[in-house]
């Protein structure tokens, strides 16, 4: 039983700091990792360690951050699904979007999406109208407080985001991006 214990804690490496590769001292470059995507795919197909080697890089760094942006949004009082409500209705062209709009962007139920919307109209983060040409569409937009909150909250993730990353080496945020692009489909 012993040597099955000391073998699986051989087989977890604890994730230490790799301070030495700062950020800006080696940039990531568009060709690069198109290279790492295309060997990437050939690994998916041929090795599949290897695949889930940028598979498991690319989780651990989406994990991370969402973590990082979840307790930043927290720290401002806005639960981490309101906050990414917020994203979504800023980060649209019009700056607004229907209340279903927003489940499906969520991936929440729309009764859900409008007590989330509710909850950040009291916040007044948030401001609902009714459709111009239908009234029984709701818009929701961005109130100053809403967009002000949101910058915050974003200098807040970036501070915490860069210094993650500058603990990241060249080679595995270039397998991170390498599976991110696999899963969006960027052609290469």
């Amino acid at each position: 039983m012993t040597s099955v214990t000391k073998t699986s804690r051989a087989l977890v490496k604890p994730r230490e700091p790799k301070l030495e590769v700062p950020v800006a001292s080696q940039p990531l470059s568009v060709d690069r990792i198109r290279r790492k995507s295309a060997a990437s795919r050939k690994a998916r197909e041929s090795n599949k360690h290897l695949y889930f080697i940028g598979v498991a890089e690319a989780r651990y760094v989406l994990r991370k951050v969402f973590r990082i942006v979840e307790e930043q949004a927290k720290k401002f009082g806005i639960d981490p699904l309101a906050h990414q409500a917020l994203i979504q209705i800023y980060g649209c062209p019009d700056m607004e979007l229907q209340v279903n709009q927003i489940a499906s962007r969520l991936d929440i139920t729309p009764a859900f999406s409008s007590s989330l919307v509710k909850l950040l109209v009291e916040k007044d983060l948030v401001a609902r109208r009714r459709g111009d040409q239908d009234q029984r569409t709701t818009y929701v937009a961005m109130t100053d407080l809403g967009r002000d909150t949101l910058h915050k909250i974003d200098e807040s993730v970036k501070f915490h985001v860069d210094y993650f990353v500058s603990q990241l080496s060249i080679e595995e945020r270039e397998s991170a991006l390498s599976i991110l692009m696999f899963y969006v489909g960027a052609k290469l």
